[in-house]
């Protein structure tokens, strides 16, 4: 498996879901090898980890087959033979060493190193499928498959139309578009993530497999008589990226509007990204700078503790594939209200569902649950009960039967 982070070293869900997927996956015993670009310190994990950056010295001879003939162990292949493959495996090692200078500065150049490195680990390592997680590993998971004909499963979170709102960067619209084309089959995270891919990417339906995203579980409680702005204000949390995908700047329209009802709601802007310090100018201009709070980008339990301080928790996304922050909310207990243009809003249903362009609905919904005792308390107990439906072994078990589907191909290919 190609993945570009691993949390706690990561910077969004893609980190969240790869790690939730492969967890399920062990559950069903899998056996999981996940390959990263770089690992800044070592991870306990469930799952073996190979930091691509170091990845170097002399060639494994993994690769030999044994049958066993009169209780003796004997190559398949005379020694000739032998001497031959492995010549020719060490100078294909060797050009591929001296091709990978150190990473590039931009994260194109960076994705060509990764996929370099891949086919180095795909030489001496033992698998039955390559599973690639978005655009970044693409290359990767294509170097694998050619260098050992193995199937290639590629995971689409977040399309290039997603993440920019159609102000595409060409190159990696095309990368999309080769690692679809080259992968046997697709997961995709959602039926609006999969309409997507083959719209705009001219994939056959019946290549493309939709499966959901899930959310992992913990016990982060913590004491509601320290959230001191909680005592004296209602909050309402965007919590995420804050980049147009997300639509920030939706939310800040709409806080602008609850403002005008309520005065003293407060709105706490967490995350990072390109767009953080236009909001927090946005946030001055539209009169309101005093009420929205800019903590930055949050990790680990203080993501929980963001949760559980909020009475109300907003993911107002132009184009989100899935999202998993509205299940994160429903586990802390904190009510949601989702952009309609969101794939979790696919397999939810106690939540405020509103497009994200109607800022005068979002603001008025957003006023009725923090004025509405029964209305929140509803939407919390019920968004409670509903979320522990969800699991990352039945995602991983979606995934599981690709994998079959995709290991038959090649067989039935190979003859």
């Amino acid at each position: 498996m190609f993945g570009w982070e691993f949390p706690p070293y990561n910077s969004g869900g893609l980190g969240t879901a790869c790690h939730g997927l492969t967890k399920g996956l062990v559950n069903h015993d899998v056996e999981v090898v996940f390959v990263l670009p770089h690992l800044p310190n070592p991870i306990d994990a469930h799952v073996r980890l190979i930091d691509a950056s170091k990845v170097g010295g002399e060639i494994k001879s993994e690769k030999i087959d044994f049958r066993k003939i009169d209780s003796l162990l004997v190559p398949y292949m005379g020694s000739d033979q032998y001497s031959e493959e492995y010549s020719n495996l060490a100078k294909k090692y060797a050009h591929l060493k001296q091709a990978m200078p150190n990473y590039g500065n931009d994260l194109f150049e960076e994705s060509l190193r990764f996929a370099e490195k891949a086919e180095l680990i795909a030489l001496s390592e033992k698998f039955d499928v390559i599973h690639a997680h978005d655009w970044m590993t693409y290359k990767a998971g294509i170097r694998a498959k050619k260098a050992t004909g193995k199937p290639l499963v590629v995971h689409i979170h977040a399309t290039e139309f997603d993440r920019t709102g159609g102000n595409n960067n060409q190159y990696i619209y095309d990368t999309e578009k080769e690692g679809f084309e080259n992968a046997d089959y697709i997961c995709a995270v959602s039926q609006f993530t999969k309409d997507k891919v083959c719209h705009h990417y001219g994939i056959n339906p019946d290549k493309v497999f939709v499966v959901h995203n899930a959310v992992e579980f913990n016990d982060n409680k913590f004491d509601g008589g320290e959230f001191k702005l909680k005592k004296y204000h209602k909050i309402v949390l965007f919590l995420g990226r804050i980049t147009i995908q997300k639509g920030p700047d939706w939310f800040l329209y709409t806080a602008k509007k609850v403002y005008e009802k309520d005065p003293e709601v407060k709105f706490v802007f967490a995350g990072s990204g390109d767009m953080e310090l236009r909001m927090i100018e946005k946030a001055a201009e539209l009169g309101i700078a005093h009420n929205v709070i800019f903590p930055g980008f949050l990790r680990g339990k203080d993501i929980d503790r963001a949760y559980q301080m909020a009475d109300l928790y907003v993911m107002p996304s132009i184009s989100e594939p899935f999202g998993i922050t509205p299940l994160e909310s429903m586990r802390n207990g904190t009510p949601v209200l989702i952009s309609k243009q969101s794939g979790v809003s696919e397999v939810i249903d106690n939540c405020i569902k509103v497009d994200f362009w109607d800022t005068d609905k979002m603001a008025s919904q957003i006023v009725d649950v923090l004025h509405d005792i029964e209305f929140h308390r509803r939407l919390k107990e019920t968004g409670q009960l509903e979320v522990m439906k969800f699991s990352w072994d039945e995602p991983a078990a979606k995934c599981i039967d690709v994998y079959k589907k995709a290991i038959a191909k090649q067989r039935c290919a190979n003859g």
